[in-house]
């Protein structure tokens, strides 16, 4: 099977999340800088959410430039990434709206790992079908440093929402900022 209709039904579902996740800002009662002050969690939460919605499009985008067809484990391991990336409208919105305390601090980490996870998932069945270590995709990432620390650091951060909630909300932002970096690892391969 050929992959543009998992490329497009996947832009699509993240489209979808990124508009969820706006129509989710509610309009203030005012109209003086005093009424957006109450809406700067949920404002903050938004543009985390956002950032890491860009970045799994953006490397979800330059990993199925390495795929040549789909079968059966890939439609349902990227079904997996995209129920857990379907999630982040609402822990996004239920992090904002109770200014980033501890459960859901900590529930919204667990969405993040469970999307990282998936992700890697995704990779493994991309790299089974392509040919395993000799594909396109298992030589781009095969140190793969950022997947595996991202890791590490929501797993340190989950708990850390109970009693150091900035510690949690940090390491959520050192994720993004790591994945901020454009990584040229797939477009290196793909060049050669």
């Amino acid at each position: 099977m050929g992959k543009t209709r998992l490329e497009a039904f996947s832009d699509g579902v993240l489209a979808v999340i990124i508009t969820i996740m706006v129509l989710e800002m509610k309009v203030p009662h005012g109209s003086d800088w005093q009424a957006l002050q109450p809406l700067l969690p949920v404002f903050l939460s938004y543009v985390l959410s956002f950032v890491y919605i860009g970045i799994y499009w953006n490397n979800h985008h330059h990993m199925l430039h390495t795929l040549q067809h789909v079968n059966g484990s890939i439609l349902w391991a990227n079904l997996h990434l995209l129920f857990w990336l379907s999630l982040v409208p609402f822990v996004t919105g239920w992090m904002g709206e109770n200014h980033f305390s501890a459960l859901p601090t900590a529930l919204y980490g667990v969405v993040l790992f469970m999307a990282a996870l998936s992700y890697m998932i995704l990779q493994k069945c991309i790299i089974l079908a392509e040919g395993g270590k000799d594909s396109l995709l298992a030589k781009a990432v095969e140190r793969d440093w950022k997947g595996k620390l991202s890791q590490v650091l929501y797993a340190v951060a989950i708990p850390s929402a109970f009693w150091y909630q900035w510690l949690a909300d940090g390491l959520y932002l050192l994720v993004a900022i790591i994945w901020l970096v454009p990584d040229r690892r797939i477009e290196r391969v793909l060049e050669e």
